[in-house]
């Protein structure tokens, strides 16, 4: 018996094509429109097409985010659905699969899809990365993972993917661990597991986080103005194992001493960040301040994670075991 995938598109890319008059690429294509170049899938899976917009990546926000979580969570708890799929532009990608992985708790796949190039162009890649979706969704191994991202024949899990080219059509990537499996003929295959799933089971969202990179001679002052317009935490983007230049060091102090959440990560594209460093602004400094060390996500998903864990709390101990539980003993 088929299963029952439903399809839900929120737009990006894969739904685009070049107006000729604005030399440039637009939405433009409608959800059936896309389905229909989706050769033979009715082999595969019967697909419930369902329009949640038709958004460029860039103009995903943080109530998008919520209002899809509550559509996708409705759809999980129908017992006729096996599995979900959803189109996505590939700028913001990582972030919604992210949040929607910590969000929403259940066995069946969820998978984020997408296209690096769009209709008009030779090598349309929207087809057949849907095909490849629909398939990963369909498999009884895709069960238990969490939020998938499958784009080029790879199946990457939402935790460790980033887009990490900006023209490539294999963007995302596992940097540091590689994919989880392939798509082959139709079929997925997993080479690997995920070891540890986590959820933070929040009722609201807090948008107002702000991520700060760091940079040879910053200081304060995005910190200062952050602050006075209503931040509700930061997450910041250090050098190295998890340090930062001196100047920055009373802004984050000034934060703790507001009872404001300071997530260090690292701006290195792979490794986690530690307290090896006792100088000024090293990584120990700032963990005897109380700032919270974010393992090894990057900046864009670790302020993801504050925002959930924000509308969960606003105690600095719970959500420092939020981030830190099972990362740093």
């Amino acid at each position: 018996m088929k299963k029952r995938i439903a399809a839900v598109f929120t737009g990006g890319t894969i739904s685009m094509k070049v107006d000729e008059r604005l030399a440039a690429a637009i939405p433009a294509l409608s959800s059936e429109e896309i389905m229909s170049m989706v050769t033979n899938i009715d082999r595969v899976a019967d697909v419930e097409v369902i329009t949640f917009g038709s958004y460029p990546g860039p103009h995903m926000t943080p109530q998008h985010l919520w209002d899809l979580s509550e559509l996708v969570s409705k759809l999980v708890s129908r017992e006729d659905i096996d599995g979900i799929v959803i189109t996505h532009g590939t700028d913001s990608l990582e972030e919604t699969a992210y949040f929607l992985d910590l969000k929403i708790n259940t066995p069946k796949p969820i998978v984020m899809v997408a296209a690096m190039r769009n209709s008009s162009e030779l090598g349309y890649d929207g087809p057949s990365n849907l095909s490849s979706a629909i398939c990963t969704a369909t498999s009884e191994d895709a069960k238990n993972k969490g939020v998938l991202i499958v784009l080029n024949n790879e199946v990457n899990s939402a935790r460790e993917a980033t887009k990490s080219h900006t023209l490539s059509l294999d963007t995302f990537k596992s940097l540091e661990f590689g994919p989880l499996g392939i798509v082959d003929n139709d079929e997925v295959i997993f080479y690997r597991n995920i070891t540890k799933h986590e959820h933070i089971d929040s009722d609201a969202l807090v948008s107002e986080v702000d991520l700060i990179k760091t940079y040879v001679g910053i200081d304060s002052k995005y910190m200062e103005y952050a602050m006075s317009t209503g931040t509700k935490g930061f997450i910041i983007e250090a050098m190295g194992r998890g340090n930062v230049p001196p100047e920055l060091v009373p802004g984050i102090q000034k934060a703790l001493a507001l009872n404001l959440p300071v997530v260090i990560v690292s701006r290195c594209p792979m490794g986690r960040v530690l307290d090896s460093y006792g100088y000024p602004g090293g990584g120990k400094d700032l963990r005897n301040m109380g700032a919270i060390f974010g393992g090894n996500l990057n900046g864009q998903k670790a302020r993801i994670k504050l925002m959930l864990a924000l509308g969960k709390t606003n105690n600095l101990n719970d959500i420092k075991s939020i981030f830190e539980n099972g990362v740093y003993h």
